[in-house]
Formats: C-alpha cells, structure tokens, sequence
C-alpha cells in the first residue's frame, strides 16, 4: 500500500498521524456547526441564507477529511522514500471556505442579508 522505500523514524510517523487526527477534528467541527446552524438558527438567518451556510460548512468537513486521508498517506509514502513532502492543498481551501462563511455572517451582523 505504501509502496516500498524504508521505513521512517517512528516518531516522523507519529507526528504524521497526529496532523491527519487534528484535520479530523477540524473536519468533525466543521460537521457540528453546520448541523449547529441549520438547527439552531432559524430565527437568525433567512431560510437560504442558512442552508446554504450549513451546506458549506458540511461540504467543507467532507473535503477535508478525505483530503486529510489522503495528504497523511502522501507524506507517509514521501518520507519512506525520503524525498519532499507535498504540498497541502487543504489550507488554502479550508482558509476559502472560512472566509466565504466569515463573510456571509459579517453581512448578516451588519444587517446587510
């Protein structure tokens, strides 16, 4: 599954497997305020507004933990044969994701939505 090289120094594994859990947390708060927002809200946000807030937040957290799996088996595979690490693309799409809902709920306090 790894596909061949030799095997890294525990601890490099360890610490690997501690970010894909943290990006695992993030994506399970992400899961929680989405179901959260479209529960809870009703009487704060407009129908659409809420839904497609909850949509993001959801899509969000499933993109992330796929492309934690994803990233985690990566590294892995690049340290055992010893050559750069990848680069992550789930900053700059989680840091998207944050902003656009940043954004609609900063429109939303300024009474503008």
């Amino acid at each position: 599954m790894l596909g061949g090289g030799t095997e890294p120094d525990p601890r490099f594994t360890l610490a690997n497997e501690r970010t894909f859990l943290a990006w695992i947390r993030t994506a399970l708060a992400l899961l929680a305020g989405g179901v959260a927002l479209e529960t809870f809200t009703a009487d704060t946000f407009a129908e659409p507004v809420r839904t497609g807030l909850a949509v993001v937040l959801l899509l969000l957290s499933m993109i992330l933990a796929v492309a934690a799996g994803i990233r985690w088996l990566a590294v892995e595979r690049a340290m055992r044969r010893q050559a750069p690490l990848p680069l992550s693309l789930l900053v700059p799409v989680l840091a998207g994701g944050a902003a656009l809902v940043a954004a609609v709920f900063l429109a939303v306090a300024l009474g503008g939505v």
